[in-house]
């Protein structure tokens, strides 16, 4: 294993590109520790210790711990997300910009540039709310006024436009996949916090006598989720697929069989990041409003934990599972490339029987790809607030006030075992290697898994 390891450090190109994203990983963190001008961070750490149960605890995870101190990085990459899915979204609805995205890479970086500006704009406004709100919600700005709000506004604005530019150039110049790495880099740094909140509660005895049987159920349940995220993420389904012989000149081309792989969970974590993005907009735009007499129950009933927000969450999820495998697969253009290579499915009539086909199987496998993120993104909103389902209406909340506390209000576990975190975590990490294997079989190296070695490196005596 360690020969392995040390195959990436002989590859002159892939050592320049890990080391490269390893630089630009040390900047990241070295932004989340620079505060910006005029705040108390005293005062705001200890606001968001007393709401960490809550949606802010939720995007101070994204952002690496930066949202609570109001570094010059405190937007994180949320931005840059939100700017995403409005453009993706309009490539559904307005047709010049869906025409513009099949123009191939001349359009694909008019809308990466759009992107970059609308990221700007949005960094802009929520810079501005965040700034006016401090003013007016307590001792957390230091000398307030309009100089305060243009400052706030002008540090956090430029903090997320580097960031963006950032994860660009891990993704160009780096090992790629660069906003996924800048927000696993963001939740690997609160681990060791979260480890050490656990055992200051096995300390305490926080659950009471049943505490150490918590602690081992803990334990043992982050290793079966590790291992079934895993699982799910390697699995696919595999449609057969035959190539029929046809001669080329003296050659005989084809008539091999071989398959097309569809993955069960072919978005990834990207469904996950959109849905609670667009579900943390209310929150964060509306945080002023929480006590209004017209928006405050609509808020609340958005607050993390609640059953409206719960819902709402789980059809997101499944909403952008579907829309992002739109995106990603075209089962059109899968069956009219195998037709023109002389390939069909067995007992499948080539063209749009093929599509239509292909189409019906990813539709299935799409939708236990989503249940299988909901059951995994709602583990830690579980365990940290849990579900109050006796917030309903009238006779349904007081049906379920026997239910015990633990359940209603969550078991307060700050490390987030399990959910959108490790599922990101997991997810990264996997990519990553898969990346760097490739790079290495590429080069004739052995890779890390045992069926990756198909080529094996020349040995130097």
């Amino acid at each position: 294993m360690f020969d392995k390891l040390a195959n990436i450090f002989r590859v002159p190109d892939l050592r320049k590109r890990i080391l490269f994203t390893l630089g630009l990983l040390a900047v990241y963190r070295l932004g989340g520790h620079i505060y910006t001008p005029g705040i108390n961070p005293d005062k705001l750490a200890q606001f968001f210790e007393q709401n960490r149960g809550s949606l802010l605890g939720f995007v101070d995870l994204f952002s690496g711990g930066n949202l609570r101190r109001l570094t010059i990085f405190a937007l994180g990459i949320m931005p840059y997300i939100t700017a995403s899915i409005i453009l993706q979204l309009l490539t559904v609805v307005y047709e010049p910009l869906a025409k513009l995205q099949k123009e191939g890479e001349l359009g694909r970086k008019k809308i990466t540039q759009w992107t970059r500006y609308l990221t700007v704009i949005l960094s802009a406004i929520q810079s501005f709310g965040i700034s006016w709100q401090l003013q007016r919600s307590g001792d957390f700005v230091i000398n307030p006024g309009v100089g305060f709000i243009l400052m706030t506004m002008l540090t956090l604005t430029t903090g997320s436009a580097f960031i963006m530019w950032l994860g660009e150039q891990i993704t160009e110049r780096g090992i790629g996949n660069g906003m996924s790495l800048l927000i696993f880099a963001g939740i690997v740094v609160g681990l060791p916090r979260g480890i050490i909140d656990l055992i200051d509660k096995a300390k305490n005895g926080a659950w009471g006598g049943i505490t150490p049987v918590l602690m081992v159920f803990l334990l043992v349940f982050m290793i079966g989720v590790v291992a079934f995220i895993v699982y799910v993420e390697r699995s696919e389904r595999r449609i057969p697929v035959q190539y029929a012989k046809r001669v080329v000149g003296r050659k005989i081309m084809g008539g091999q069989s071989t398959h097309l792989p569809l993955r069960v969970n072919a978005g990834g974590v990207m469904p996950v990041i959109f849905a609670s993005s667009i579900l943390a907009l209310p929150q964060t735009l509306g945080y002023g409003l929480r006590n209004s007499r017209y928006f405050g129950d609509l808020l609340r009933a958005l607050g993390w934990g609640e059953p409206l927000y719960t819902l709402l969450y789980a059809v997101g999820i499944i909403f952008f599972a579907y829309f992002y495998v739109s995106i990603v697969f075209n089962p059109s253009e899968v069956a009219d490339n195998m037709r023109k290579y002389g390939g069909f499915i067995p007992g499948i009539r080539p063209g749009k029987r093929t599509a239509e086909h292909i189409n019906e199987i990813l539709t299935r496998i799409t939708l236990v790809g989503a249940l299988y993120l909901i059951v995994i993104s709602f583990i830690p909103e579980w365990m940290i607030t849990g579900i109050h389902l006796n917030h309903l209406w009238g006779p349904v909340g007081h049906f379920f006030d026997s239910l015990p506390n633990w359940m209603l209000n969550g078991l307060g576990v700050q490390f987030y075992f399990g959910g959108t975190s490790l599922l990101i975590v997991v997810g990264v990490a996997m990519d990553t290697v898969q990346q760097v294997e490739a790079q290495l079989i590429m080069r004739h190296y052995e890779g890390f898994s045992p069926r990756s070695g198909r080529v094996r490196g020349r040995r130097a005596w």
